[in-house]
């Protein structure tokens, strides 16, 4: 199931890759205004993620939700949890009850296909990778970063040959089928908000490949469910 995941990707990949030329690093006010509403609340958000970090066990790691990213997830023995509101469209009420300014936040904004709040443990490395869509962007926002030995923050998120240290508050808007890794250099837990939006000013073809892709997507959900 891994193999045909990674080969349907790098196909998927592929055709973008010929019709979309970006930048891995976007202009949210361009291609993602309602990302400073998310920004705005940040404190409300991280207070929601916090009350969910009390009972992180609960939570599930990555692999759990998706097996074709074991080797990313399940990869040093250090977890990687996803609390996910919503995917691809599908609401997941039992955790948008959990986070309800979020869930509120995110129900205003047309754009966002997928909200979840992404804890990564200390030490833990989430290995270099590409998402497979070039039709959506990932919006990132810093909830609880921990503080490195240096007094920088102690998580690391790696985009292309450049290197992102986001504070709480901070925030960015990037294409994650760039090759990107993560690392939590810190002895305390990561949290941010990973949102995924509809890309837009697609040429037309891509517009309609994205919206079959999302709806093959969402089949698969219905199908296997969050967890």
């Amino acid at each position: 199931m891994a193999a045909f995941y990674d080969l349907s990707a790098d196909v998927i990949r592929g055709i973008y890759d010929r019709r979309i030329v970006a930048p891995a690093v976007l202009d949210i006010d361009a291609l993602f205004p309602d990302g400073r509403k998310f920004a705005k609340a940040w404190r409300e958000i991280r207070d929601e993620g916090l009350r969910v970090a009390q009972q992180l066990g609960s939570v599930p790691r990555f692999h759990e939700i998706m097996r074709e990213q074991t080797e990313i997830s399940a990869n040093d023995g250090r977890d990687w949890r996803m609390l996910i509101l919503k995917a691809y469209g599908i609401e997941n009420p039992p955790n948008m009850a959990k986070c309800p300014v979020l869930a509120s936040i995110v129900a205003s904004a047309p754009d966002v296909l997928s909200a979840s709040i992404s804890f990564l443990s200390p030490g833990k490395h989430v290995p270099a990778h590409r998402g497979p869509f070039r039709g959506v962007l990932r919006f990132y926002l810093a909830l609880s970063m921990p503080t490195g030995a240096d007094g920088r923050p102690g998580a690391v998120l790696r985009i292309a040959d450049s290197e992102y240290r986001l504070k709480d508050g901070e925030f960015m808007l990037w294409d994650d089928t760039y090759t990107h890794e993560v690392w939590n250099h810190s002895n305390d837990l990561r949290m941010v908000l990973l949102l995924d939006v509809r890309r837009r000013g697609m040429p037309l073809d891509m517009e309609i490949f994205s919206r079959i892709l999302m709806g093959i997507v969402r089949i698969g959900i219905k199908l296997r469910g969050f967890t």
